[in-house]
């Protein structure tokens, strides 16, 4: 008896000794590996020891296929009318027990919920998807490689991936484009060459590697279907700006400043006012262009002041010199009009 405790004690402090020296994987031990456990039986016949008797078992550890696709980050994501090369981030990783390819494909919704509780309403254009190349997190044009599978991806490893798609112009504020990208497993083992389509095992455990999907469903995929998919989407943000002329009766040659008329040698002030909405993005280079009618004349010695403002709904004299008259048109930009904000050109002219 105190031998078997003494062995006991031995077997599990190797044990202890083991397990402090292997790491832990999410993936557990690699596929094609053979354990092989060996029991050794040691007894006594008449008080002597006899040669001890052992026995051994060895069996292939099977590849259980699985992985995840995350969107990284918890938001939409913000773009602008027009935009090219709008981004959105992912993470593959392999949770799976081998090397494995995968597949990557990126695909548009009709409509539907996006991945932040909004509803699909358009398409993005141009889509691409990049490997995040130098690991950095950031897509960088002419860095990143466009692909379309993950080659070798060990076991426990994971990529950053970028789906990079260019946004219409017209769009409104809130618009959104719902993406998916699904990655799929494929064979492993040949660099620099897209494995061949994953088969699980059916039937009874065999005695060499047996293949198990053990992938939950995804956004899109069912599960144990060796893929995965996951959500994410742009969302638009632009300026909504509301433009209104205004004209101002300055002077006339009859009744001077007092109670003006617009009568012919009359001095006209027009105001362009440019106002963005609530919510919107700040509208900037915000170009003017106004082609004078041939029955007035533009008033060169007062000039154009860009950058003004506006007081219940009147423009007040301020803003700064600037714009240009040429060939009959007034012209002038505006630096920025943030939302909330209202921001005037104005110029005079004489009416003929």
């Amino acid at each position: 008896m105190a031998t078997h405790v003494k062995l006991l004690g031995a077997v599990s402090a190797g044990a202890l000794a083991i397990l402090a020296a292997s790491p832990a994987y999410a993936s557990g031990t690699a596929a094609g590996s053979t354990i092989t456990n060996t029991v050794t039986v040691n007894y006594q016949v008449g008080a002597v020891s006899q040669i001890a008797s052992s026995a051994s078992n060895s069996f292939t550890v099977d590849r259980k296929v699985n992985l995840t696709v995350a969107e990284v980050g918890t938001t939409t994501t913000t773009v602008s009318p027009g935009q090219a090369a709008a981004v959105t981030t992912f993470t593959v990783t392999n949770t799976s027990n081998a090397t494995l390819d995968f597949a990557l494909a990126a695909a548009q919704q009709t409509g539907g919920a996006g991945a932040h509780s909004n509803t699909d309403t358009f398409d993005v254009t141009n889509v691409k998807i990049y490997v995040d190349t130098n690991a950095n997190g950031i897509y960088d044009s002419g860095t990143d490689t466009l692909v379309t599978y993950l080659d070798e991806l060990a076991a426990d490893a994971s990529k950053t991936v970028f789906v990079v798609s260019d946004v219409p112009l017209g769009l409104a504020t809130g618009s959104v484009a719902a993406v998916t990208l699904t990655a799929t497993g494929r064979e492993g083992d040949t660099a620099t060459s897209q494995g061949i389509a994953l088969t699980e095992t059916s039937g009874a455990n065999t005695a060499g590697m047996d293949t198990v999907f053990a992938d939950i469903a995804g956004a899109t995929d069912a599960a144990r279907d060796a893929a995965f998919s996951a959500k994410d989407d742009y969302t638009v943000l632009t300026a909504a700006l509301t433009i209104a002329k205004l004209s101002t009766v300055i002077s006339d040659p009859i009744n001077g400043t007092t109670n003006p008329k617009a009568i012919p040698g009359a001095t006209i002030e027009y105001c362009i006012s440019v106002a963005n909405a609530t919510g919107s993005a700040t509208a900037t280079s915000v170009a003017i262009s106004d082609p004078l009618p041939s029955t007035v004349t533009y008033n060169s010695a007062y000039g154009i002041f860009l950058n003004g403002t506006v007081t219940s709904g009147v423009c007040n004299a301020d803003g700064s010199a600037g714009g240009a008259f040429a060939s009959g048109t007034v012209s002038g930009t505006l630096t920025s009009v943030a939302a909330t904000e209202t921001k005037t050109l104005r110029f005079r002219a004489t009416i003929n």
